[in-house]
């Protein structure tokens, strides 16, 4: 069930090796985790996804895959993996990086009050107004994203291993049982 859930989303090997973009990168490509969906290369895309989802911008998924092909994990499933970050989840995440920084650095300052920071602020100096609140943040933030992130990446690694753990020792006990109601000739 999990290898076939996957399978529905996923493109197929020969479409992934057509591709004329995916061709320019040949042997980098060519490991067979990259692209087969076994427990322990789905694990790794997925931890892969959570730790980089929390790089800002556009870089998320560019990080995913590089990290992807440089741990020989499911490729497709790390990139996929960076989407649970986005406008709605992105500033609990950062507020939840930042609590965890201030425990770690020993910060006591006050965070600074994103509404008023933003309450002044038109549609067109949102992005602005953003990063310097961001910038504001400061140490307790850049120590508190990367540990949040292995944090996530750890929790969705042994995750996705239990699960499919469980999912597997359950079909067998029920393959098992079956044999045993109409045991094969």
């Amino acid at each position: 069930m999990p290898r076939n859930f996957f399978k529905k989303f996923l493109p197929s090997h020969d479409s992934i090796r057509e591709n004329r973009a995916v061709r320019l990168f040949g042997p980098l490509l060519a490991h067979h985790n990259l692209w087969h969906l076994h427990r322990r290369s789905v694990a790794g895309g997925v931890a892969i996804g959570l730790f980089t989802g929390l790089i800002p911008g556009p870089f998320q998924m560019l990080g995913a895959a590089i990290l992807a092909i440089v741990f020989h994990v499911n490729l497709p499933v790390a990139v996929f993996t960076t989407l649970y970050t986005n406008p709605f989840t992105f500033v609990p995440l950062y507020l939840l990086a930042y609590r965890i920084g201030t425990l770690i650095v020993g910060h006591d300052g006050a965070m600074p009050n994103i509404v008023e920071e933003f309450e002044t602020e038109g549609w067109s100096a949102w992005l602005p107004a953003f990063i310097e609140w961001l910038a504001k943040l400061g140490k307790p933030l850049l120590v508190g994203v990367p540990v949040l992130g292995m944090i996530l990446a750890t929790v969705g690694y042994f995750a996705v291993r239990g699960l499919w753990r469980l999912y597997v020792v359950r079909q067998w006990n029920k393959r098992r049982k079956r044999r045993l109601i109409f045991p094969p000739d």
